[in-house]
């Protein structure tokens, strides 16, 4: 039978070694303390340094709206879907619409609600997840914008236009002058063919594009397309067949316009001092030239006529030009031109390049109805307009309880590069 070891003594320690011992253990306690100590301050200085730099920019409020309170995240995820494919100079200069388009989703929403026209959390992921966009805050308010303007439309906006409406059959031209207009209506009288002559004289966008013949139309429609309501106020207010006299419109853009030239002298080849006007119409230009000619001041005529800026900010005079500014087709041509005869004006010049103002308008009314139902473009166009001049009062209604103030021009700058970087743009 195998003998029992003895079991082993515990060590002793001399009073000198176990001092030892423990001031080891201490020694080592301290190291270690310390170690966790210093590992602590680096994860405070690390979270410090990301709270300062991190969180508290992307979760600083930027925007308010009555109550609601938007921060940079939001702006920097909402920048990043309006600048996705585009260079870092215009992510840069879009910000501004950025704001506005954030402003303009939160006081739709809160608009909406007071009609009791809601979106659901749901049905805007559920859209959101259908899309190319990320699932995020400002996706998703972007989204529940877009389906709540729909909304908004089809089952508010909708019942507020009705199926008809009073309506007339209106040809117009807007021409250059009265005495013109005076001319084509006598042409009209004798051909009846208002589209030709539309096709040839009329100065207006729209009756270039389509020769005149504007179809039916409620006056909201015409006065939008035609940009005035001078001549829609004739052709509702006369007999179905009537013809206008001219109707002046001093307000009217035509892109038309008449200049009148001085070179003055030619310092060297490529030189020219010049004098200039850019008048409305010929007639006007025909008039001005016999008045300077007279011995009337150019300064004040400038002043009170020329539709070109530089000449109205020079008082007539362009000065010293070099001949290869390319200001039109028509000036330079005349200028550069060597059997120009220096000191005298030139005679009406027409140009097509510039838009001037002034004008009459001809106006044939084809047609009248009270009670005609709108095409569908026309009550779309409506529903559009009522909606937009809903969402304008809901603006100036906000206006005091708007603040944007929190998007700094430095924090802006930062949101800026960090929506370049996530969205892999090099800043040139």
């Amino acid at each position: 039978m195998a003998k029992k070891k003895k079991a082993a003594k515990p060590r002793e320690y001399t009073r000198r070694q176990l001092s030892h011992f423990q001031k080891q253990k201490r020694r080592e306690r301290i190291i270690f303390i310390s170690g966790i100590a210093i590992i602590a301050a680096i994860v405070l200085i690390v979270l410090v340094g990301w709270f300062n730099g991190e969180y508290r920019p992307l979760h600083k409020t930027v925007i308010k709206v009555y109550d609601t309170k938007i921060n940079t995240a939001y702006f920097i995820d909402t920048l990043e879907i309006a600048g996705k494919g585009q260079e870092a100079g215009k992510v840069e200069a879009m910000t501004d619409s950025v704001v506005n388009e954030i402003i303009q989703d939160e006081l739709v929403r809160q608009g909406a609600m007071k009609f009791g026209i809601t979106v659901s959390d749901d049905e805007v992921k559920k859209a959101v997840v259908g899309s190319s966009l990320s699932v995020n805050d400002a996706s998703m308010g972007l989204v529940r914008f877009q389906l709540l303007q729909s909304r908004l439309k089809s089952e508010h906006f909708s019942s507020q236009v009705p199926e008809s409406d009073n309506q007339v059959y209106m040809m117009a031209m807007l021409v250059e002058s009265d005495s013109l207009a005076l001319e084509v209506r006598d042409k009209f009288i004798s051909s009846n063919n208002f589209t030709a002559l539309a096709s040839e004289y009329a100065q207006n966008y729209t009756s270039k594009q389509n020769k005149g013949d504007y179809g039916w139309h409620p006056t909201t429609i015409y006065v939008n397309q035609l940009g005035s309501s001078i001549p829609v106020d004739f052709a509702f207010s006369v007999e179905k067949g009537a013809l206008s006299p001219p109707l002046p419109d001093k307000d009217a853009y035509k892109q038309v316009g008449y200049w009148l030239l001085r070179v003055n002298n030619k310092p060297d080849e490529g030189s020219a001092n010049v004098s200039a006007l850019l008048l409305s119409n010929e007639v006007e230009a025909k008039d001005i030239k016999a008045r300077l000619e007279a011995g009337e001041e150019l300064g004040p005529i400038a002043d009170e006529y020329s539709q070109y800026s530089p000449s109205q900010e020079g008082h007539g005079e362009l000065g010293i030009m070099d001949v290869s500014e390319n200001i039109s087709d028509a000036f330079n041509g005349y200028v550069v031109n060597p059997k120009t005869e220096l000191g005298k004006w030139s005679n009406p010049i027409r140009e097509g390049s510039y838009w001037t103002k002034g004008g009459a308008w001809l106006v044939k009314v084809v047609d009248k109805d009270n009670d005609r139902k709108l095409s569908t473009e026309d009550r779309s166009t409506l529903i559009d307009k009522a909606y937009n001049d809903w969402m304008s009062g809901l603006w100036l209604a906000a206006a005091a309880d708007i603040d944007n103030s929190g998007l700094t021009n430095e924090l802006k700058t930062w949101a800026i590069d960090r929506a370049l970087k996530e969205l892999k743009i090099v800043k040139g």
